[in-house]
């Protein structure tokens, strides 16, 4: 109980840094007036390299702000507690592997905003679950499959001012960094229940009212003209019928 807890608050912890962090690079940017598309990513620009890691820190408006802040929240804080050994790998992966393919692959523009680590978080989630079939894994794919089950239609391109290309290369690597990570944490120790002990104590049971061995069950008789024999099949020879003698019926 008390490991569990301090994995809770670890968690809670982490997430609210990552929240605090947009928070305060917008309201500096804001107070400053200083312009979100100098943070960002321009593909194949050598300018646009410094966007791989301050581009998920500006945010275009305070709606663009608000629509990532619950979801990153709640996605990092899940991967935190569920997987925190391969969290400290796949954060950083997911981070620098998604600007890192927006800037060689996107459309000439200024991609900015966390969705796109928001994004590998929740594939991250969904595909550890997959790969490692316990019961903490699966309920977290579950549940984030059903809060934000529809990041799978918006890694496609519809709105032309929404970067659909940092949404696609986060969410692919986040699958990669589940792939590659999903050992790193132990799985939990296997829950036992009542009735494997009374499986358990029925096969014992079954075991003693097993009959014996034919070769372990002792003659009961051994008539002097057929001796047992100690080596080969110990077959008891029967006379055979004879005429002159009555038979019983």
């Amino acid at each position: 109980m008390r490991r569990d807890r301090a994995r809770a608050g670890y968690a809670l912890l982490g997430a609210a840094g990552l929240v605090a962090g947009i928070w305060l690079a917008w309201f500096g940017a804001w107070v400053l007036g200083w312009s979100m598309d100098d943070l960002g990513i321009r593909p194949r620009e050598f300018r646009g390299l410094i966007g791989l890691l301050t581009a998920p820190f500006a945010h275009a408006s305070f709606e663009h702000l608000m629509s990532n802040t619950l979801p990153l929240g709640i996605l990092a804080a899940l991967t935190l507690y569920a997987y925190p050994r391969a969290t400290r790998y796949a954060l950083p992966l997911i981070w620098l592997a998604s600007g890192l393919g927006v800037w060689l692959w996107a459309r000439p523009s200024v991609h900015v905003g966390i969705s796109g680590i928001v994004h590998g978080l929740m594939f991250f989630l969904f595909v550890m679950g997959l790969l490692r079939r316990d019961r903490l894994g699966i309920a977290i794919a579950l549940m984030v499959f059903f809060l934000y089950g529809s990041m799978l239609m918006t890694v496609l391109p519809r709105d032309p001012d929404v970067s659909f290309e940092y949404h696609l290369f986060g969410a692919l690597a986040g699958i990669a960094a589940a792939i590659a990570l999903f050992r790193f944490d132990a799985l939990p120790p296997r829950k036992r229940y009542s009735w494997e002990d009374e499986d358990e104590a029925a096969q014992s049971n079954d075991d003693e009212l097993e009959p014996p061995s034919p070769s372990d069950v002792p003659v009961l008789w051994d008539g002097p003209n057929h001796p047992r024999e100690t080596s080969g099949d110990n077959i008891v020879a029967f006379p055979l019928h004879r005429p002159d003698r009555p038979t019983l019926h």
